[in-house]
């Protein structure tokens, strides 16, 4: 489907992921990631390891929950760490001290560089806001609330499904489209009214997977062709492309 013959009719809800939707926040990630997994691989991996690349970040954890991310890089290199739990202290002995050492670095990050939303989602949220069609967050990111509190959009969404949801409600993380599900659930709005608007291939997998009424891939950087082999029917480099 193309911009062009994209409509509004009948939609109730729209159901947003976060980082690289809303917020360049899949910018902070990538360089927390990076710092994370270089310096792992500086003293676990040996003189002569393959370096870390976005290439990992596209391929193992843009999308996923922040833990399920550190077991699929970590796998890819042949690492196996213990599970440990998702409060163990930072540091890289355990796939839970890995992960919170991970958002160490973001949140540190965060409080150095703030946050401004991409000007074209603030005009779509402001014109849904407008038109009285209510706006979810659904991110498997655990900060998800300091970041939108840090852009100032803390009070446009009256629904935000993120990893701690998840994690006290026992959602299942995205491709699974349980937390989209739960986000709509909670809106009052059937997935058939709902649309899914997602940047990462595991998301709109989990839209594709939930009977939304459509999937819109944003391209910050995973490409049209993987969002819309991964489930994707709208593709738009930009959210103000769907303004009426």
């Amino acid at each position: 489907m193309s911009t062009a013959a994209f409509s509004w009719d009948g939609i109730d809800a729209v159901l947003f992921d976060l980082d690289g939707v809303i917020t360049p926040t899949a910018e902070l990630h990538q360089q927390a990631w990076a710092a994370l997994f270089e310096q792992f691989l500086d003293d676990h991996a040996g003189d002569d390891h393959a370096p870390y690349t976005e290439a990992d970040y596209l391929a193992h954890i843009d999308g996923r929950p922040r833990f399920d991310g550190v077991r699929s890089f970590l796998a890819s290199r042949g690492f196996e760490l213990p599970e440990g739990t998702p409060d163990d202290p930072a540091g890289d002995d355990t796939v839970g001290a890995l992960g919170n050492r991970k958002n160490e670095l973001f949140q540190t990050l965060l409080r150095e560089r703030g946050m401004t939303p991409y000007p074209g989602s603030t005009r779509l949220l402001e014109h849904l806001a407008a038109v009285g069609v209510p706006a979810a967050i659904v991110s498997s990111s655990r900060n998800a609330r300091e970041v939108l509190g840090a852009a100032g959009l803390a009070d446009r969404f009256p629904v935000v499904v993120d990893g701690v949801v998840a994690a006290e409600r026992h959602i299942a993380g995205k491709p699974a489209p349980d937390m989209f599900l739960a986000a709509a659930s909670d809106l009052g709005v059937a997935p058939s009214a709902a649309i899914v608007v997602e940047d990462a291939v595991s998301g709109v997998a989990a839209g594709a997977a939930g009977g939304f009424v459509h999937v819109v891939g944003v391209d910050r950087g995973a490409g049209r062709d993987a969002l819309r082999a991964h489930g994707a029917d709208i593709v738009v480099d930009d959210l103000a492309e769907l303004l009426p």
